[in-house]
């Protein structure tokens, strides 16, 4: 056929309309659960994202803290490699996020360089500050628009701090209004510039708890602000009455096992912060309606995508505490992900495990930029071929760790004794699904101060009966192998991963297994390996609980201490 110039102006543009990149939008809720309900409440978002895209039930966040979290979703790096461990110095917040280097070093300035202008509205990093904004400024960001500490989370007298220019403080207007102004009028400056594709950051705050700092320093918590609008909802809403809810018999690992059952009123405050959670989140619900329609005015929605997701999960009553966060049980870890976009299954439920860290590989490889050799995660299956595949090939394991402090944020008049502060909440946790056959699903802890916790949540699901307690009587056997056999393995997968780096993190059984004959914990349960994992293998433990990570108080390191199922080879020597 002859090439006419018609022909070829025709081929030119439709090459020029499939080389086009995607734009991406990215909405990142604060401590906003999955378990407790809340996307029950939200039907815009339900309806534009969730019946328009795939959710990830099994995702998670791999730090249950603001700061920590969101530096390992950006950069693509667990917390114990980014060093940034907790929400203030020394050993976290935004100045330690310089200091590592990482404000050169993460998604938005790798976005610039593909080509991408980069937009972001809301809570960055705690510790991002009136005080520190400009030292440096956050890199990689073509538009920008920070709430700053100590601010953050007052709802109704935030500071924001627009580009290069001073803060400035709004009284009186509540921060959910002026995070959505701020999203749009970003998503229009993104708009008009059709030559180039755009990453939008919106991070609104709810429904984090209200909190000020006043003149003596003194921390004040409260439940979220809704909209006036929005105050008066679902006047009956309560927190799911689940088995792990303010339980007769105490459950748990560590102090929390200590936690006294909450008397009535406690739990009618509890139920009141809850509905102002739910509350705050329409305001949510609603930018994500405005978002769609803007996107679908400019004939962009069919090239966008959208990810909706949570930097961490949050408790109310589960296991008898407080609200808060900062633990690595179900509720705090297992958080909501929503994906839509080009080539995403509309209105499925995928079960493929997921985390956080897996987030900055997965914008990387939308935008078409390669995957960096450092990161500690893979990118999550989108399409039907890639999460049909997942199912037999993807990693079955998610790292959860923490160092520091909690803190119990209701704001309830804490009784005879009770703090809202908890100094040693320093873990090592090990998510472990089976995706294929559904044959085991557990979660594996061990504290600081040495306490170990197993649940079996395919039994278990709200995790009441830890079965390495002084007090439990746990199975003979489980998947058809001796209960300390199981136990020996998950301590082994969690040594290498409390330390792990890049691949490693991503593939730990061959870590162990050289050889490449073990891919996951059914494999490594053949009974030929034993003696190795019982026998052989050290143990996780702590040597002193730390605020933050010191490497000679964690105990044995996979790297140094570490034998392999080859001659009882060290992974030093391997390496």
């Amino acid at each position: 056929m002859r090439l006419t110039a018609s022909i070829l102006a025709t081929w030119l543009q439709l090459s020029a309309v499939l080389a086009k990149k995607p734009n991406i939008v990215f909405v990142l809720t604060d401590d906003q659960d999955l378990h407790l309900q809340s996307m029950d409440y939200v039907p815009l978002i339900k309806k534009h994202l969730a019946d328009k895209g795939t959710s990830y039930k099994r995702h998670y966040c791999t730090t249950s803290q603001c700061c920590p979290s969101r530096v390992t979703l950006w950069t693509g790096k667990l917390a114990h490699n980014t060093n940034v461990t907790d929400v203030l110095p020394p050993w976290g917040g935004y100045p330690k996020f310089v200091d590592q280097g990482l404000n050169e070093n993460w998604l938005p300035v790798w976005l610039q360089e593909a080509g991408y202008d980069t937009y972001y509205t809301g809570k960055l990093f705690n510790s991002h500050s009136v005080d520190n904004y400009d030292k440096p400024f956050p890199a990689g960001w073509t538009g920008s628009d920070f709430l700053l500490d100590p601010f953050t989370y007052a709802y109704m007298t935030p500071w924001y701090q627009r580009n290069r220019e001073p803060p400035v403080a709004y009284d009186g207007i509540n921060t959910q209004t002026l995070i959505s102004e701020k999203a749009l009028g970003f998503l229009d400056d993104a708009i008009s510039n059709p030559d180039k594709p755009f990453f939008i950051g919106i991070a609104p705050i709810a429904p984090h708890s209200n909190m000020y700092i006043d003149e003596n320093d003194v921390r004040h918590w409260g439940p979220p602000i809704p909209l006036d609008k929005h105050a008066h909802l679902f006047p009956d809403a309560q927190v799911p009455r689940t088995p792990n809810f303010n339980p007769d018999v105490e459950s748990g690992g560590s102090w929390v096992r200590g936690l006294r059952k909450q008397d009535d009123d406690v739990v009618e405050y509890n139920d009141h912060y809850y509905r102002e959670r739910l509350r705050s989140l329409q305001s949510v619900d609603e930018l994500v309606d405005d978002v769609i329609k803007r996107l679908e005015a400019a004939k962009l929605l069919d090239n966008t995508y959208i990810i909706y997701t949570s930097d961490n999960g949050f408790h109310i009553g589960q296991h008898r505490m407080q609200p808060g966060k900062m633990c690595g049980y179900e509720e705090d870890i297992n958080v909501p992900l929503i994906i839509r976009g080009p080539g995403v299954p509309k209105g499925e439920v995928s079960n493929v495990v997921t985390a956080h860290v897996d987030l900055a590989p997965t914008i990387m490889q939308l935008a078409g930029i390669p995957l960096r050799d450092d990161f500690d995660g893979a990118a999550i299956p989108l399409t039907k071929p890639e999460q049909k595949k997942a199912v037999n090939k993807r990693q079955e394991h998610v790292t959860v760790e923490f160092w520091g402090m909690a803190y119990m944020e209701g704001g309830v008049v804490f009784r005879g004794g009770e703090t809202d502060v908890v100094l040693n909440n320093t873990y090592k946790s090990l998510r472990v699904i089976d995706v294929k056959k559904n044959d085991y699903n557990f979660y594996y802890s061990i504290w600081c101060n040495n306490e170990h916790e197993l649940y079996d949540m395919k039994t278990d699901p709200y995790q009441m009966t830890n079965l390495l307690h002084p007090t439990a009587k746990p199975p003979k056997t489980i998947l058809g192998r001796p209960f300390e056999a199981v136990v020996a393995r998950l301590d082994a997968l969690l040594f290498v991963l409390k330390s792990c780096k890049q691949k490693t993190c991503v593939e730990p059984w061959r870590a162990l297994h050289p050889a490449g004959n073990v891919d996951n914990l059914k494999d490594a349960l053949n009974q030929r390996f034993d003696d190795f994992y019982i026998k052989q293998q050290k143990k996780v433990r702590f040597e002193r609980c730390e605020a933050g990570l010191i490497i000679d108080a964690e105990g044995p390191q996979f790297e140094t201490d570490g034998l392999l199922y080859r001659d009882g080879s060290s992974w030093s020597e391997w390496t």
